[in-house]
């Protein structure tokens, strides 16, 4: 077989990613980037490297994302040159806000051949430049190689060296142009002994004095660090249901209308910020406010500062002490309104006295509330309910950008379950991509529990192309719950619901359409469920499940 420096280049590279902790290649297939692509599959074969093949790239993407999100160690993703490239932009923004390590290795033409009209070759170095935290246009393999690039990538990924704050994760950027032969044999040596990945960097410790009203406040990917903070200081915890913080003593339950309550949203005097808060305005609001401190721990690519005076903190440290009189006091109040804001979604127990009595109406009486109960019809609030009562701390939960998840953020009480959700901004692309990341990073390796997707139609439909899955690939178990109200009715709580024709806002919002989801699991080759009652639903998210379900749950629009 022809000698390749291209082959050469991309065996080095791999085996050195591997070395750094790199475990997972998402794969879009191509021609430039095949050298790269035959040295991922060579590595897996030796179970150094776990290997993911997506034909859409903006799958890939969204695929390597969440890998990354759960494992929490750079995925790298490979493509070819030209649009290619551009399709992965939409998961590196998310990674970015979201502070998600990510290796993007974007094969490309030699300088010879760019700006010059050659086939499939754009303008590739700087693409992602604002969402970065380290990129390079590598030398042509020949005239330059590529060793020493895995180092300082992971290190940037990771947020241990590179641009943006020290310890927050980021996408990384390895252009890599090659001249043909674009592949060849590939060393007789090649082999990879896998790596420790980094530790994120550790920034200086904050420790918050005692004294202030102060709540905490869970965003997306905060984490059970929230929690922590919240239990050690005997401070309310607020968290987002995407914050995997909704859990423990402190959790507070029916916040938005407290947080507009003056007796007590009104008299905050400090808060305690980790993630990022995107579902309520109320966060917001509070956050703008002049008279409340704000301390954020840092999250994401961007610093949250609202106010235009926020502290960014690197990390919180032990809270001093144990909380004063009048700070039992503050938490005690919050956690008497809490209680009489819980939200009991359960269905009254069946009346067994009645069920068995002799008198004809009683029974009778009784027997029509037990069917009542048992065909009662499914709502966005009874359907979060039952996903959230299904799901443990060995399952994954993931929410799309759907009106769902504010309902679920308004009603469901604690639990520390594993969430994820792409808000760093909050779109609805890759949103099945990013669940298929998750459920195969969290069951690598035997890994328990089920994934469980729950998102709006919309969202479903607009990552439609996640659903294809190789052959040769194990199947994860994943369940897609899709609650399906024929359009975008998250714009019903929007200003345009006010403002626009009716006409209007159906063609250009509302989008309705009327796709048949059965049709869609059969062409691609996932068991599919209908549901429409509580029991139906309680019966398949329960059963043992194998492989890939979507589960279809009509909703009133």
């Amino acid at each position: 077989m022809t000698a390749s420096p291209a082959a050469d280049a991309a065996a080095a590279l791999l085996a050195d990613l591997v070395a750094h902790g790199v475990r997972d290649v998402v794969i879009s297939p191509g021609s430039r980037s095949q050298a790269l692509a035959l040295a991922a599959t060579s590595l897996a074969r030796t179970g150094a490297l776990r290997v993911h093949v997506r034909i859409d790239e903006r799958v890939a993407g969204f695929t390597a994302l969440g890998l990354s999100r759960e494992t929490r160690v750079p995925t790298a993703v490979i493509c070819t040159s030209g649009t290619a490239v551009a399709n992965l932009l939409p998961a590196v923004m998310e990674a970015f806000h979201a502070g998600v390590p990510l290796l993007l290795l974007t094969a490309d033409r030699p300088p010879e051949l760019r700006g010059v009209g050659a086939n499939q070759a754009t303008v590739q170095p700087g693409l992602f430049q604002p969402f970065v935290r380290f990129e390079t246009d590598a030398p042509v393999p020949g005239d330059g190689d590529w060793q020493g690039l895995a180092a300082p990538a992971v290190a940037a990924a990771m947020g241990v060296a590179g641009e943006g704050v020290p310890g927050i994760a980021g996408p990384v950027h390895l252009n890599l142009p090659t001249r043909e032969p674009l592949s060849g044999a590939l060393p007789a040596d090649f082999s990879a002994v896998p790596g420790e990945a980094l530790e994120p960097a550790s920034g200086q410790l904050f420790e918050p004095a005692r004294g202030p009203r102060t709540v905490v406040i869970a965003g997306a990917d905060a984490g059970a660090e929230a929690e922590r903070i919240a239990h050690e200081g005997g401070w309310p915890l607020i968290a987002e249901i995407v914050s995997g913080a909704r859990y423990g003593r402190g959790i507070v339950h029916g916040y938005r209308a407290l947080l507009r309550d003056p007796d007590l949203g009104g008299r905050i005097q400090r808060v305690i910020v980790f993630g990022h808060p995107t579902l309520s305005r109320e966060i917001p609001a509070l956050l703008r406010r002049d008279d409340v401190e704000v301390i954020a721990v840092h999250s994401g690519g961007e610093t949250l500062n609202l106010d235009g005076r926020t502290r960014a903190v690197a990390s919180i440290g032990a809270i001093p002490d144990a909380p004063q009189e009048a700070e039992r006091a503050w938490m005690g109040e919050w956690m008497r309104a809490s209680a009489a804001s819980v939200v009991d979604l359960t269905a009254p127990a069946p009346d067994r006295d009645g069920l068995h009595s002799t008198d004809p109406a009683t029974r009778g009486a009784a027997v029509r509330a037990e069917l009542a109960a048992v065909r009662r019809p499914l709502d966005r609030a009874l359907l979060v309910d039952a996903v959230w009562r299904a799901t443990w701390p060995h399952d994954r939960l993931v929410f799309g950008s759907s009106r769902i998840v504010r309902v679920a953020d308004e009603l469901l009480g604690g639990k520390k379950v594993p969430v994820h959700a792409n808000r760093g901004l909050a779109g609805i692309d890759g949103t099945i991509a990013t669940a298929m990341g998750i459920a195969l990073a969290s069951q690598a390796d035997a890994g328990a529990g089920v994934t469980r997707l729950v998102l709006g139609d919309l969202t479903f439909l607009h990552d439609v192309g996640a659903l294809l899955l190789p052959p040769d690939e194990a199947e994860p178990r994943i369940q897609v719950i899709v609650g399906n109200d024929g359009g975008g009715t998250i714009f019903d709580g929007l200003e345009v619901a006010s403002s626009a024709p009716r006409d209007d806002l159906d063609r250009a919002f509302y989008t309705p359409h009327t796709t048949r989801l059965e049709h869609l699991a059969l062409a691609y080759g996932w068991e599919y469920q209908r549901v429409t009652t509580q029991a139906a639903l309680d019966q398949v998210l329960t059963s043992p499940a194998g492989g890939r379900q979507i589960i279809e749950v009509p909703l009133e629009r």
